[in-house]
């Protein structure tokens, strides 16, 4: 029996639903940065090739160095969250949004480029874990995957709102590479228009309390009190703080160790499916777009106009089809999402790769005839559209509310660090398969994961939705 239904939670108030929603807008301010940081990247291909001279090996490591600061940022973020707190480890992210955002427009040279990008990658890399985890940690179950599910759209919105800031730059300058206000160039300011939401997140979170599951863990059972009065009233508070403290190891604080378990001696199953989930979502190729999107189009014989142009219709659908899946991943449920998904992904992505196949090379650029251009566009089109209807957001959703209470943190960590890994594997190989086995042969290695996901799903992954996070299980 889950307590979705128990009258104490359903008193909330418009009061307390407030109160839990404007908690997920301030928190997925992160996920917004998340989504710029990744994105912005996309428009400044070309000024960084130029300005730092680097050919396709170097342009796909300034373009993937951001990933390894991720990496090690879910990596430390998920365990540090367990000893600093959920809402500390997010003020830090912002910190470091604010220097990684600065650094790279004032960058002169690949290494000191890289330097910033990895610091930007870290506070990316917390604010991929922390905030989902977050969000699910202070909302009530029945509302959870809606919730979380808010921190996918601000991701879409952050990578819609930097292909848009790139565009305009870039039209308003001439081209990314042009120079634009006070002498530099249009690729640098794109870097430092992340400024604004940088600065507007770093001050919020002051004004957020800490997880009341964290609270918990520290035996800060006061704070924590008054938290989960604040968020489902005072009557379930009480019993909220009994069935968190159940959830936990009455003998040690949460630690890595946890993930194995205790009696057969092997990591536990859900920590498998969490890596699956996280993984999975990356080698279906989705980065490619988001990192790689002007220049993809420009393979493809766009302009550098229309290719940036092209980014932005994409961000567009991408927002709608997380919309559709905020109102459905509560009643529908996370699975089915998953299952259409990789569906939708296998045969979109299927369908780009024959148009890509059907182009021939003209002084080393793809051409594309008519028809097949716009296949092409469609195709891919539709398969950021099947993704951001699924596994864009609900891989967050369940990575944030699938481990139990005691390896949340822990379990976080490590899927997160095979996330990130998976994506630097993905974005540092794009540039080299593009250059030997072309976009359709790309795209059909990205189109075979998507059908391998759909089994994975079917076997492996099991329904969490309306269950509280105390009754999950490892």
């Amino acid at each position: 029996m889950t307590h979705s239904a128990n009258p104490a939670v359903n008193e909330s108030s418009s009061h307390n639903t407030g109160y839990v929603v404007l908690i997920t807008i301030v928190a997925t301010i992160g996920g917004f940065l998340f989504g710029y940081d990744s994105g912005v990247i996309n428009g400044t291909v070309d000024g960084l090739r130029a300005a730092f001279n680097s050919e396709d090996v170097g342009t796909g490591f300034n373009v993937a160095s951001m990933l390894l600061g991720c990496a090690v940022g879910a990596l430390l973020a998920g365990r540090m969250a367990d000893v600093f707190g959920r809402r500390t480890l997010l003020i830090v992210s912002a910190v470091f949004f604010i220097v990684s955002a600065w650094g790279s427009g004032i960058a002169n040279g690949s290494l000191e480029f890289v330097i910033y990008r990895i610091l930007g990658g870290l506070a990316v890399g917390a604010a991929s874990v922390m905030a989902p985890a977050y969000i699910s940690e202070i909302a009530p179950a029945r509302m959870r995957g809606r919730l979380t599910t808010v921190q996918q759209i601000a991701i879409i919105a952050g990578l819609f709102c930097s292909f848009l800031s790139n565009y305009f730059l870039a039209q308003a300058a001439g081209s990314s590479t042009s120079e634009f206000w006070m002498g530099f160039q249009a690729w640098r300011w794109m870097f430092w228009v992340e400024l604004i939401p940088a600065v507007v997140f770093l001050i919020a979170l002051f004004k957020i309390p800490e997880s009341p599951r964290y609270l918990v863990l520290k035996s800060k059972n006061d704070q924590a009190l008054s938290v989960l009065g604040r968020l489902f009233g005072g009557d379930r508070a009480e019993a909220k703080i009994a069935e968190i403290n159940a959830s936990l190891s009455s003998d040690h604080q949460p630690r890595l160790t946890d993930l194995i378990h205790p009696v057969v001696k092997r990591v536990r199953p859900v920590v498998w499916v969490g890596i699956g989930l996280a993984v999975f979502q990356q080698l279906v190729g989705i980065n490619v777009i988001f990192y790689y999107g002007a220049v993809l189009w420009q393979a493809a014989g766009f302009s550098e106009s229309d290719a940036l142009l092209t980014n932005v219709l994409s961000g567009g659908l991408s927002i709608g089809s997380v919309l559709l899946a905020l109102f459905l991943i509560d009643t529908v449920g996370r699975k089915p999402l998953l299952i259409i998904g990789s569906i939708g992904m296998t045969v979109t992505l299927a369908l780009a790769a024959f148009a890509f196949s059907s182009g021939e090379l003209v002084d080393g650029q793809l051409n594309l005839s008519d028809d097949m251009g716009l296949l092409a566009l469609i195709a891919a089109n539709a398969y950021v559209m099947f993704f951001n209807f699924s596994w864009g957001p609900v891989m967050w959703v369940m990575l944030g509310e699938m481990f139990p209470n005691q390896i949340r943190g822990s379990g976080l960590a490590v899927a997160g660090l095979f996330q990130w890994g998976a994506n630097f594997a993905i974005t540092m190989t794009f540039p080299i398969m593009l250059g030997s086995i072309g976009l359709a042969g790309a795209y059909g290695i990205y189109a075979g994961f998507a059908l391998i996901s759909i089994l994975f799903v079917i076997k492996a992954v099991r329904e969490t939705r309306g269950r509280e996070l105390e009754e999950m299980k490892g």
